[in-house]
């Protein structure tokens, strides 16, 4: 694809290009990461590279656990200037990361044990598992 025609891009080049589908893309003018362009009398609106890349970030972002909202944040401060903030919110993000890995740790320790009561247990006795599932 030409530089020209990345930067003239129908609504259904344009999510593809991105990696998205079309309701992505509307999702997100809805929600006010993605700016729609005007529509020309009686025309299609067009996207640009920038509008690509824009989304790139946005689902970047959501990879690394950023609600829509504080991508939206992230957005406002995408000059560089505002590094600080920036760091804050991910700060934020990193104490979430970090009590969902404790909660994981905990789950993962609770069934191995289950499991390996189980795979302990022969015969016609009950299940631990299906025990410790009845009497939380």
């Amino acid at each position: 694809m030409t530089n020209d025609e990345r930067e003239n891009l129908t609504i259904g080049a344009f999510a593809k290009v991105a990696g998205v589908n079309v309701e992505t893309i509307r999702f997100y003018q809805h929600k006010g990461l993605l700016p729609t362009p005007e529509r020309p009398h009686g025309g299609i609106r067009r996207y640009s590279d920038a509008d690509v890349e824009r989304v790139r970030f946005v689902k970047a972002a959501q990879r690394l656990g950023f609600s829509l909202e504080e991508i939206g944040q992230l957005l406002k401060l995408e000059d560089g200037t505002h590094c600080g903030e920036a760091a804050e919110l991910a700060a934020q993000r990193l104490v979430d990361v970090r009590a969902k890995l404790a909660d994981l740790s905990r789950i993962e320790a609770a069934l191995a044990g289950l499991v390996s009561e189980c795979r302990s247990r022969h015969g016609n006795v009950s299940c631990p598992l299906i025990a410790a599932l009845h009497s939380r």
